[in-house]
């Protein structure tokens, strides 16, 4: 059984994917277009143009992992940036991202302010 918590890396690859793909293609994009390997036990997610379903390729030592989900409601609040083809998140993050919320959280806390001198 798969265990986020045991997966080394987590990357996001921004833009749009053709989720219409299998492990091989998705595997190909990790290695042709992104210049890692899939072999590396990191877990790559990939989105598709409306943001509603997500596929994340994962191996394991063993063989690969392709996880699905597709929203009913709503979108990922999937992040475009300029900055390269691809992120790395935390497992925290990786939480966020599949609840829905925003992946670039500030804190889970407000700050609080002492009131007494």
């Amino acid at each position: 059984m798969i265990g986020f918590d045991n997966i080394p890396q987590i990357y996001v690859v921004m833009g749009d994917t053709d989720l219409r793909k299998g492990i091989d293609g998705y595997a190909a994009i990790v290695q042709e277009e992104l210049h890692r390997s899939p072999l590396d036990h990191s877990m790559y997610i990939f989105c598709n143009k409306q943001h509603n379903k997500i596929k994340c390729l994962y191996f394991d030592g063993t063989g690969f992992w392709l996880l699905y989900k597709r929203l009913e409601k709503g979108t990922f609040k999937w992040k475009i940036s300029a900055d390269g083809n691809v992120i790395q998140i935390t497992h925290q993050q990786l939480n966020w991202l599949l609840e829905g919320l925003k992946m670039e959280q500030k804190t889970a806390f407000k700050e609080v302010h002492a009131k007494y001198v």
